[in-house]
């Protein structure tokens, strides 16, 4: 609302729906002919955690004919907000939030949290309540890669590429949590891939320095943002098109990004955006959720905490990837590593409690959490009680 008032566009809720749905409908008219999901993976069902999400998802899901949403958990059934329910139950607990049972195996669904800001997708599995999760670092991957392929469209004539228009630079940005597959992926589609330290103000700050910024925590929260420059440029060259070659497939990836640049929340993580922009891209590709999840898999990980006497002893650098002091702690943490295949182990100071933060990724799980241990034995060591006696 803030932002829209700033740009002295129309800011009331109803404003803003309409502004996503016609952006939708807008991406779902230019999809390619010949990609159509399955009719199995047309019905979506959204968890809405017992918040605000799920009940203005119940009221928009009206104003799109192509979309067949089942909210569930939209609190007026008297659930708790966040209790079994939500986003970061799901990506944490990697089980299904209450109302999804057998019933749902091999449907797309999808979870928002308690105030919309954060989503995630995720498939139930035939047994134990168990999910294949689709995180915030698969959503981002799915984005860069639609924004890649129009840009490439937008910047082509016929078999010829075209050098003198506006060649915009395109960044992925994300923390050390994400999942080490993901970002090998986008680094071998040729995306430039940066790294922050944990938290959203730092993730929006380094992707705005971009034409088209990317940005998404594994927990489901980010959003795209698109530069002033490049958006005044993509008008005029859209003008252009429409006066040179009205209907070409340049004119429709320039129609693509405006509306994608419209459609996701530029200011902040919104859930709904984000959700309506899967399913437009989803459509685009001709994509199912498990075609989606095939992307790559995910490298088995474990997130422990350490318990310390004063975690300000710990001083990191590159995005928090390394630590610079205590002296020594680094230089062991690199010896683990090096005992597993596909290791990556990084420590960080806790911003509020004096506990040391430790992921660990490796090859199998077994390996992860053995990695992990070994980090977490190695904090303790340096930073733990037990040094300080």
């Amino acid at each position: 609302m803030v932002r829209a008032r700033n740009k002295s566009m129309k800011a009331s809720e109803v404003d803003y729906f309409e502004q996503l749905s016609s952006s939708f409908r807008c991406l779902m008219d230019l999809i390619p002919e010949g990609s159509k999901i399955n009719e199995i993976d047309d019905k979506l069902i959204v968890d809405g955690a017992n918040g605000v999400g799920g009940e203005k998802l119940a009221g928009l899901k009206k104003m799109f004919n192509s979309l067949v949403i089942d909210v569930r958990n939209s609190g007026k059934e008297g659930g708790v907000l966040n209790e079994g329910v939500g986003a970061d139950y799901v990506q944490k607990e990697k089980v299904v939030p209450c109302g999804f049972g057998p019933s749902d195996v091999g449907l797309r669904c999808a979870s928002l949290d308690g105030d919309a800001d954060r989503l995630v997708y995720f498939l139930v599995l035939p047994k134990d309540n168990n999910i294949d999760l689709v995180d915030g670092d698969k959503i981002l991957s799915l984005f860069a890669l639609f924004v890649k392929e129009q840009l490439a469209i937008l910047n082509t004539n016929g078999n010829e590429k075209i050098n003198n228009y506006y060649h915009a630079c395109l960044g992925v940005v994300q923390t050390a949590y994400a999942n080490g597959a993901s970002t090998d992926y986008l680094k071998k589609k040729g995306l430039e891939v940066l790294f922050t330290p944990t938290g959203v103000k730092y993730l929006h700050e380094k992707a705005a320095e971009f034409d088209i910024g990317i940005y998404f925590e594994a927990n489901g929260h980010g959003t795209i943002l698109f530069s002033e420059e490049f958006l005044c440029w993509l008008e005029a060259r859209d003008n252009e098109l429409s006066s040179m070659s009205k209907g070409s497939e340049q004119k429709k990836a320039a129609l693509r990004l405006l509306a994608v640049s419209k459609l996701i929340n530029q200011a902040v993580g919104d859930a709904l955006s984000g959700l309506l922009l899967v399913e437009a891209i989803l459509r685009h590709m001709g994509w199912s959720i498990h075609r989606w999840n095939a992307l790559y898999q995910d490298l088995p990980s474990r997130q422990l905490k350490v318990k310390v006497v004063d975690r300000t002893a710990v001083v990191t650098a590159n995005a928090e990837t390394v630590v610079v002091k205590p002296p020594g702690l680094q230089e062991a943490i690199n010896a683990e590593i090096a005992k597993y295949p596909q290791g990556r182990s990084f420590v960080r100071p806790s911003g509020t409690e004096d506990i040391i933060r430790v992921y660990a990724e490796a090859s199998t799980q077994d390996a992860a959490d053995s990695l992990g241990n070994s980090v977490a034995q190695l904090v303790n060591k340096f930073l733990g009680f037990a040094s300080s006696s």
